[in-house]
């Protein structure tokens, strides 16, 4: 399956975004689905996290409350909106899709298929 992510861009403290992650060449729903977020010259960080059903949602301590994952299986897509931006929000976005398995949601070598990431940046 090949991702694609889009719907970064550049927003002021206490604004919205909402990302998209397509998906081709095979159904999104056999797979999980992550966002993760690297800053510059920081590691990669699990965002949020959602079940191929939809059914079970989770969330980094430090977005819980003012983001909200979820997919659309029919359309292959999935999404992250974003709500209350802060500065430190800004990074590279990257949606992920993993097998269904015991893999754990949070590591990122969990994940055999990433997006291209997008850029968002939230300015104070």
């Amino acid at each position: 399956v090949q991702l694609q992510a889009s719907g970064g861009g550049l927003v002021q403290a206490g604004g919205s975004l909402r990302l998209s992650c397509l998906a081709s060449g095979g159904p999104l729903s056999t797979y999980d689905i992550a966002w993760f977020r690297q800053a510059p010259e920081k590691e990669r960080e699990f965002v949020a996290y959602i079940t191929w059903s939809g059914n079970t949602r989770n969330y980094a301590a430090s977005v819980e409350g003012r983001f909200t994952i979820s997919r659309d299986n029919a359309k292959n897509t999935a999404s992250l909106q974003m709500d209350s931006l802060k500065p430190e929000d800004s990074a590279v976005y990257y949606c992920a899709a993993k097998s269904l398995d015991y893999a754990s949601y949070g590591r990122a070598d969990s994940y055999a298929y990433w997006g291209q990431g997008t850029q968002v940046t939230v300015s104070s």
